[in-house]
């Protein structure tokens, strides 16, 4: 099979799969997204949204959308941060794009019934779309392929006695393949996700028709490069053939592809810290920390390192913009 399939079976599968039968978030879980990190990062995003609202005329009706929203921590801390600004909540449909009856019911607690669950993108609303995709779209199943000299061979996964292992189809022209021939070598693997710009097309078509903005937060790069397929357990990294099932597996984000599959206009890739930096999350920081002491001041003070720090998500993240050609970027996307 594929690496596309396996992580779909792996993942999706309806009695077996990783998504469908658990919470992986937290301390009991496999990983922890920013949202569970600080609030101040749910806070810097919903007043980001809200300000694109006000700048493009606030509509109403609009739907506010995440798809894979977790715990829906981060919708929680939105709403909560946007909930002073005249007539943004009254104008809101609140859309949560997401499958697993585990974390439905996590959101229900946080968020009540004030929302809609959708199973997929293309059931959003045809009005306005104001859209936070965070840790999303590293989810998507990829296919890998390893350049030979005179084509591709994709990365294949099969049984060797009685354990999963990897191999190489046949080496074959690629036509979606064609330009990475001039900035790869013989060996070099690139990855391509074939959902990703499905969805983008949907999220862009409507922002394009009907006005919005989406902010696209992930770990990844501009341009694919290399084999980056990873697998996390116990919240430590281990082999993605390993425990399918009881692992998340995820690989990085291609956001040049991103942006080629966006009809509408797109904001450059910045990095996470900066774009956080750009909104005021130290001064943020700094003023929640006058109410703190001991173990919840430095837990604060390490919370705000881990979002904005080079060495830490700082730069590993990045964040892509998207919006209609004649409105301005999102706040901390304007350069």
């Amino acid at each position: 099979m594929t690496v596309a399939e396996y992580m779909t079976e792996t993942l999706l599968h309806p009695k077996l799969g990783y998504y469908t039968t658990r919470d992986p978030l937290g301390e009991a879980g496999d990983f922890t997204t920013a949202p569970e990190i600080s609030q101040m990062f749910g806070e810097m995003i919903g007043l980001v949204l809200a300000q694109c609202w006000l700048d493009q005329g606030a509509p109403n009706p609009f739907t506010l959308a995440e798809p894979g929203p977790g715990r829906g921590t981060l919708m929680a801390d939105i709403m909560r941060a946007t909930r002073g600004i005249p007539g943004f909540h009254e104008a809101i449909k609140l859309c949560l794009v997401e499958a697993s009856p585990e974390l439905r019911s996590k959101q229900a607690n946080l968020l009540g019934d004030h929302h809609t669950w959708l199973y997929d993108l293309d059931q959003l609303p045809e009005q306005p779309l104001f859209l936070i995709a965070n840790e999303f779209f590293d989810t998507l199943p990829i296919r890998q392929f390893q350049r030979g000299e005179s084509g591709w061979q994709e990365r294949l996964i099969g049984v060797r006695d009685n354990k999963l292992v990897t191999g190489l189809g046949p080496e074959q022209p690629r036509e979606t393949l064609k330009k990475r021939i001039e900035d790869t070598t013989v060996g070099n693997v690139v990855e391509l996700c074939p959902a990703a710009p499905a969805l983008i097309e949907i999220i862009g078509t409507r922002i394009a028709s009907n006005g919005g903005a989406a902010l696209i937060i992930d770990y990844g790069s501009w341009r694919s490069n290399g084999d980056t397929l990873q697998a996390l357990r116990h919240h430590s990294p281990v082999d993605p053939l390993t425990f399918p099932g009881e692992a998340d597996l995820t690989a990085h984000v291609d956001f040049e592809a991103l942006a080629l599959a966006a009809p509408c206009a797109h904001s450059k890739m910045i990095t996470q810290g900066i774009f956080l930096e750009r909104l005021g999350i130290t001064e943020r920081a700094q003023i929640l920390a006058q109410k703190l002491s001991g173990a919840s001041l430095e837990s604060h003070v390490a919370a705000h390192r881990r979002l904005t720090h080079p060495n830490e998500m700082g730069d590993l993240f990045k964040v892509l913009a998207l919006y209609p050609e004649d409105s301005p970027p999102p706040p901390g996307c304007d350069a």
